[in-house]
């Protein structure tokens, strides 16, 4: 088996560490194509006006000055001398969970992975928010990780479709197991913005993330992992709002 990794928070992330970690468990045919640079919250975002750089940190390593959706791009097309049969992405360090996947630029990675037909899954490590990440952030996707990804292996997937993975915020032994369940939603608007200036005295904003509250709605991921369960949700690109074709069609008839 042959696994690209990938990430949003940067070649040098610990998170990535991680999955290479948890990849060797299924094989040695591992490659690394990941942002130089962290990139969270990019998206699917694509660059397109200014050149992107690959740079070789080793054997099968690399980095792309540019986006994750970038990162798995060039890895496909400049990187991996074969394709590869999973591409894994992550694991990030924060959740990734209801409406911020479509910030995520973990997710994304795998969006673009499933957009060229492999079989893509992302992953996340949900952290306790009264503390920083730390070395032991990570320790439920380290010892999870393997349970979670070996059943999906040859799970049968529609086309354009990908795996979505958070694991709790909890030690290894704490964990309760696996729920597959479908996307929740946030009961917040985007965070604050907050205002400053620079040491040149130049008015600058940074945008800022509240505390999130929850109406914890059943059978979703943010219910899964507040519950103690690794949250697994089979995400589609298709956007459409099949309800809404046909009320939107008869406005343009007649």
């Amino acid at each position: 088996m042959r696994i690209l990794l990938t990430n949003d928070d940067g070649i040098r992330a610990p998170g990535l560490e991680v999955l290479e970690a948890i990849a060797r468990e299924f094989t040695d045919d591992i490659w690394i194509c990941a942002p130089d640079e962290e990139q969270s919250g990019m998206g699917h975002a694509l660059t397109l006006t200014r050149p992107v750089r690959l740079r070789k940190h080793g054997e099968r390593r690399f980095s792309v000055t540019g986006t994750p959706t970038d990162s798995v791009t060039m890895g496909l097309r400049k990187v991996v001398d074969a394709a590869p049969d999973l591409i894994l992405s992550g694991v990030n360090r924060g959740a990734n969970l209801g409406d911020d996947i479509t910030y995520s630029g973990t997710a994304s990675a795998a969006m673009e992975g499933a957009l060229a037909g492999i079989r893509s899954i992302a992953l996340s490590q949900v952290y306790a928010r009264n503390g920083a990440a730390d070395e032991d952030t990570f320790r439920a996707a380290l010892a999870w990780g393997k349970r979670v990804i070996e059943p999906l292996l040859d799970a049968p997937m529609p086309d354009r479709s990908l795996i979505n993975v958070n694991f709790p915020p909890l030690a290894a032994e704490d964990v309760k197991g696996i729920r597959v369940v479908r996307q929740g939603f946030h009961d917040y608007a985007r965070g604050t913005v907050v205002e400053g200036r620079d040491p040149r005295g130049f008015q600058y904003y940074w945008f800022g993330l509240d505390p999130i509250e929850h109406t914890l709605d059943h059978g979703t991921d943010l219910e899964a992992i507040d519950d103690g369960f690794v949250s697994v949700t089979p995400l589609h690109l298709d956007l459409t709002h099949y309800s809404s074709l046909d009320t939107l069609a008869s406005r343009f008839e007649g």
